[in-house]
């Protein structure tokens, strides 16, 4: 499985990407008041579940805690998504949920 790119590796490799991800993403996209953060980390977990990068997880695992998402409340996201995106792509989540 391809590692995930930390914010330094992927300032070295492609700096005008991880330029794009921190201004555009997460300093504009991120903070747009039609959405709680809670809500867009939600619909980000989901999303990366469905297409299956896994790799990006989790990172994203970690950020929906802190914008305020339980364990609890992502096994359950999860557990939901096993019928819309396919049992593999859930259980892949799950594992990536377990591994904090």
């Amino acid at each position: 499985m391809a590692k995930s790119l930390t914010a330094e590796t992927l300032s070295r490799v492609a700096p005008k990407l991880a330029e794009l991800s921190r201004e555009v993403l997460f300093n504009d996209i991120w903070k747009r008041d039609a959405l709680s953060p809670r809500d867009r980390s939600l619909i980000t977990l989901a999303a990366l579940t469905a297409l299956g990068r896994v790799q990006q997880l989790p990172w994203h695992i970690d950020f929906a805690q802190q914008n305020g998402l339980s364990k609890e409340e992502i096994t359950e996201a999860f557990t939901h998504l096993a019928f819309y995106a396919g049992w593999p792509a859930a259980v892949s989540a799950l594992g990536c949920l377990d591994e904090e």
